[in-house]
């Protein structure tokens, strides 16, 4: 039996070694998100679904603990085993990700969820991203073939398979968020620019031709229409979203004072950064863009303190796909952006949000930590 002697040395021995400002961060972006949750997105989900008014709440704790127990776990492994658990995981979230169209639950036209009896609806691409990451570096540290555009290539077949299985759902948002996270990856490991031009142009053209000539994705084209011409499509949600940041104004109408929450559905998961500054104001826009940036800084300062190439890739990528998230829900929601769906990390309600922000917080806490006894080894 495992004495609690084990366990407090393994606490220990993680606390010692972990990188206390950034998890100090993370933990701070979660606690503003039960703060939020508690005092405005729990009570607009609740009042849209019938359901008591700290329900969601609730709910949302339990998905911030499991988190939680996610990072610990993840941060506490070791590298070699961080990195081997993460590609059989890869695996198993992409089979996933490749049943959902046959057996996948559809709300709103998208079939996006799988529902399994002993676990709670969740979204297997939301698994996936962490660990797509440090799969796409595995590929680039392959010492099985020393043709670095071969294994170019064979990242840019598996992106394209990913983003075949998210079209497919529909979602465009996921997928652009996937090619976009590994065009930043494979830029910084140093693709020779013109293969990445074309790289970058084909994608581009690729997903113009379908969603030009294929009519599942006309919705797509409409929102497109309507971001560069409202009044060619209906830019209802994405209005009204940027009407109540401008409301709200500097300092906020005050705790649920807010009328976005009446008007928009997705308001506690699309919209939720819309939902909060109207009733807190637009400073916590500003205060969330410099956590944020402030996360990303620190761990780009481990990034260049940090000996092994192949562990700052997973790094850059991790940080930049949490950047990319946030930034593209924030420009949804002021109308820079055209409408995509996309949750703000750590923040948004939405266990497979949160269960995925938390993967990849774990593999960030890991390959920050001070603990070096791991030697990388000849395949990654």
């Amino acid at each position: 039996m495992v004495s609690v002697n084990f366990f407090l040395k393994l606490y220990y021995n993680w606390w010692k070694n972990i990188d206390k400002k950034i998890l100090f961060l993370i933990l701070l972006l979660f606690g503003l998100s039960l703060f939020f949750s508690l005092s405005s997105t729990s009570l607009i989900a609740s009042e849209k679904l019938n359901t008591e008014d700290y329900y969601f709440f609730f709910k949302h704790l339990i998905f911030v603990l499991l988190g939680f127990i996610i990072i610990f776990i993840f941060s506490s492994l070791e590298k070699f085993y961080l990195i081997k658990i993460s590609k059989i995981l890869f695996i198993l979230s992409l089979i996933l990700l490749v049943i959902v169209p046959f057996i996948g639950v559809e709300v709103k036209g998208s079939k996006r969820w799988l529902d399994f009896l002993f676990l709670p609806r969740f979204q297997p691409v939301e698994i996936l991203k962490p660990f797509f990451i440090v799969m796409v570096v595995s590929i680039l540290a392959s010492e099985s073939s020393k043709n670095i555009y071969f294994k170019y290539s064979l990242s840019f077949i598996l992106v394209l398979i990913i983003i075949f299985l998210l079209i497919s759902q529909p979602d465009v948002g996921q997928s652009l968020l996937i090619f976009l996270t590994w065009l930043s990856i494979i830029f910084v490991s140093g693709i020779n620019l013109y293969i990445f031009s074309f790289l970058f142009l084909l994608m581009f053209t690729s997903l113009g031709i379908i969603l030009i000539f294929f009519p599942k994705y006309q919705y797509i084209v409409l929102r497109l229409k309507s971001f560069f011409d409202p009044s060619a499509g209906n830019s209802y949600q994405s209005d009204k979203a940027s009407e109540a940041i401008s409301s709200g104004g500097f300092f906020g109408k005050g705790i649920g004072e807010g009328v976005l929450k009446n008007t928009v559905p997705e308001v506690h998961t699309d919209y939720v950064i819309s939902a909060i500054s109207e009733e807190f104001g637009f400073v916590i826009i500003l205060l969330l863009m410099a956590i944020f940036l402030l996360f990303s800084y620190m761990i780009f300062k481990k990034i260049s303190e940090e000996k092994n190439n192949n562990f700052k890739l997973v790094l850059f990528g991790s940080t930049i796909i949490i950047l990319l998230q946030f930034f593209i829900h924030l420009g949804v929601n002021i109308n820079l952006l055209p409408t995509t769906g996309m949750t703000l990390p750590f923040i948004s309600y939405g266990g497979s949000s949160i269960i995925s922000t938390s993967l990849i917080s774990g593999i960030i806490l890991n390959l920050t930590k001070r603990e070096f006894k791991f030697k990388w080894k000849k395949k990654f």
